[in-house]
């Protein structure tokens, strides 16, 4: 087979490749003549259709079709041949096309770019560490009592911590504005849910009362017709309710701790949380790897690759959110850009680095992840075989497999500077 490459321009490849004249005729001859036993046309009887006429009718669509797949089938060879792996789908254009003789196409398409792993040794990594104390677990448990707190109405005088039913009408300039409505709306006190000194002027009010509060939207506020602009809530208190919490004994029965056993809660809330801090902890620090690698590494990106990321991207939002494909052709793609940038970057550098080192991901450390995976769940052996029952998902695994071992490496080859910090801090940064 007769190919070229040339280089255009960065990773840009133009493909010449020919496609002998006979390997076109004798396939556009074999279909012509299929035709010619099916084909029904005006004065001839089905069958009998004499292969001239079908040669001038059809031939030249006929050509065309067997080109159009030859084309297609002729670049997938060349580019095995010519060892390169192109980073998207490939512009192909017909550049030599007369009958009797070789069809030339020229495929233009990006390829992906060689890395060459980089030294790390001069990288410094911010290793955090810390441990779930007896104060962080009391937090844990308040928390959690919070969540399943009650709420009796009671008659008195509102209070910080209190929860009040109200209906509230804004309005600026005498005038309603949109998102300023609602009723029947229960806001605990102090919670900082709606805009600053809407919920202290609701202090000390009582079922029944009016209230005419008046705010300044932030200069921040996410809506920019509102922001820091005065407005006056007419607000109507339907009722004044107080927070009961459950007592420990009743929150260990709600999480499902058998007996209700206090001491087995407070272990079973410990282990979660540490585990939900080493999670975090180890996220942190493959942030840092994945930042120090970007860092250390000018890594040529295909614009086609970086297009298909985009339209991931926009397919995994509309999954998460809710929508259609309509949707997603609506969405900006510069809203994505930089990420999808970052994460072909990452992608191809990860890569460079598990081909050159040799990287596998073997059975034990498959096993691993799957297990500490699974372990969150009530039937750990269930998700275990959901992954193994289908090698998409089991890839994924392999992947992330792969990858710690990159990160592994990095940290073995970078200086690591521990510090310490608190649960608190940790987690905050998570939410954050």
């Amino acid at each position: 087979m007769q190919v070229s490459v040339e280089t255009t321009s960065g990773l840009e490849r133009k493909m010449t490749v020919s496609i002998p004249a006979e390997n076109i005729d004798t396939e556009s001859q074999k279909r012509l003549q299929q035709l010619a036993r099916n084909v029904k046309l005006n004065g001839f009887r089905p069958g009998k259709v004499p292969f001239k006429v079908v040669k001038k009718r059809f031939g030249d669509s006929v050509r065309q079709e067997v080109i159009g797949e030859l084309m297609q089938q002729y670049f997938y060879q060349a580019i095995v041949q010519e060892k390169v792996t192109p980073a998207g789908m490939p512009s192909v254009e017909p550049t030599k096309n007369e009958e009797g003789q070789d069809v030339e196409f020229v495929a233009t398409f990006e390829v992906y770019p060689d890395v060459e792993p980089q030294s790390m040794k001069d990288v410094t990594i911010e290793q955090l560490t810390a441990e779930v104390t007896d104060e962080d677990l009391n937090d844990m448990l308040d928390t959690l009592r919070d969540q399943r707190a009650t709420w009796t109405e009671v008659k008195r005088k509102a209070k910080e911590g209190d929860q009040v039913v109200i209906d509230f009408v804004g309005t600026m300039n005498g005038e309603e504005f949109a998102g300023g409505k609602a009723e029947n709306h229960k806001l605990e006190l102090g919670s900082g849910s709606m805009i600053p000194g809407f919920e202290d002027q609701l202090v000390d009010s009582k079922a029944g009362d009016d209230v005419e509060i008046k705010v300044t939207f932030p200069e921040d506020y996410q809506a920019e017709e509102l922001a820091g602009k005065e407005a006056i809530f007419n607000t109507k208190v339907h009722s004044v309710n107080k927070k009961e919490l459950p007592k420990v004994g009743e929150l260990a029965e709600a999480l499902g701790v058998e007996d209700g056993n206090i001491n087995k809660m407070k272990e079973d809330v410990k282990a979660n949380m540490q585990r939900e801090l080493k999670n975090a902890l180890t996220a942190k620090t493959k942030q840092q790897v994945m930042d120090a690698l970007l860092e250390k590494h000018e890594v040529d990106v295909p614009k086609s690759a970086i297009d298909s990321e985009i339209e991931n991207m926009k397919q995994q939002m509309i999954r998460q959110y809710g929508g259609n494909e309509d949707m997603a052709a609506n969405l900006p793609g510069s809203m994505f850009e930089d990420q999808a940038t970052r994460r072909v970057k990452l992608g191809l550098i990860i890569g460079g680095i598990i081909k050159a080192k040799e990287f596998k991901a073997d059975d034990e450390a498959i096993n691993n992840q799957l297990n500490e995976m699974a372990s969150v769940y009530e039937q750990p052996e269930e998700v275990i075989n959901w992954y193994k029952e289908d090698k998409s998902r089991l890839s994924q695994i392999e992947q992330l497999v792969l990858e710690q071992k990159v990160v592994d490496s990095v940290l073995a080859e970078a200086s690591i500077d521990q510090k310490e910090t608190t649960f608190k801090d940790v987690m905050n940064q998570e939410k954050g």
